[in-house]
């Protein structure tokens, strides 16, 4: 497994800007012994000139890093009706994803009438060398684990598949461990990692369509209480996962010092629940 750091650490409330300059994101990946930068439109997207993504593949490339994944398109992690757009016209994101040197792109589906046009961008995008996955995610047709099974089914591209998230899974009323994975694992395709503790009376909540709202607390990935990260890494183990697992947490991180103390404990966390088998 390769550990890949997501700029969400550093990204804005409203998910569409950073805090920090890219150049430091970058820095604060290699300083803290990342592999990889998981890239969101906030960074650079679809509204970002191709010159512009092009210069941000090589700054990253130049630091010795890869981008892991792209979301592409701000509607996708805001998770908000206009998620799926992207996906009646993929080539805006295929250009991204080529741009940054990356193969693997991050989409929504919100409903059933998205499924045929999922099905048409993996075509698409198979013919560029490209993937598409969907994140285990609230407020989706991928909430629960047969469901979004069914979802990968009907779609019928080899080239798309699902990013496993236990914090989300967990807030669905899903099982997380080795089960989940090993049903998972012909469609996985990456892994994010964030900490969530069920709690009625959480100072945050989100809405599904399989419970209802369910409030929680966000907790630090490295905090007990929360997702068992051991359990998380030793299915992974067991299923021979070998792709990135990406420190996925929202921060809204505002300093470059508070930025790479984040990042460097996140992973002495995952090398620490993975029994140290995560590249360093």
């Amino acid at each position: 497994m390769q550990l890949s750091l997501s700029v969400r650490i550093v990204e804005s409330a409203c998910k569409t800007r950073l805090n920090l300059p890219f150049e430091q994101m970058v820095s604060i990946a290699r300083e803290a012994g990342y592999q990889a930068v998981c890239m969101r439109a906030s960074a650079g997207g679809v509204d970002s000139p191709l010159p512009q993504l092009r210069d941000m593949r090589r700054l990253v490339e130049d630091s010795g890093l890869r981008v892991s994944m792209v979301t592409a398109d701000s509607n996708v992690p805001l998770n908000n009706d206009r998620g799926p757009d992207s996906l009646r016209d993929i080539n805006p994101s295929l250009d991204v994803a080529d741009a940054l040197g990356c193969d693997l792109i991050r989409v929504c589906l919100k409903r059933r009438e998205d499924i045929p046009f999922a099905r048409d961008s993996a075509i698409r995008a198979a013919e560029r060398g490209i993937r598409l996955a969907h994140q285990c995610h609230t407020s989706s047709i991928f909430e629960r684990v047969d469901d979004m099974l069914a979802v990968v089914g009907e779609i019928a591209q080899p080239n798309f598949g699902v990013i496993y998230e236990p914090a989300n899974l967990l807030l669905c009323g899903q099982s997380y461990g080795l089960q989940t994975l090993a049903r998972l694992r012909p469609h996985l395709m990456n892994v994010y990692l964030q900490n969530h503790c069920l709690n009625p009376k959480g100072a945050d909540s989100l809405p599904t369509y399989c419970r209802g709202r369910v409030y929680f607390d966000h907790l630090a990935p490295w905090e007990a209480g929360g997702i068992d990260f051991h359990s998380v890494f030793a299915a992974l183990r067991s299923i021979q996962y070998a792709g990135y697992c990406t420190v996925h947490q929202a921060q809204g991180i505002t300093s470059k010092e508070d930025a790479l103390a984040f990042a460097v404990r996140c992973a002495e966390s995952v090398r620490g629940h993975s029994d140290t088998d995560v590249t360093s």
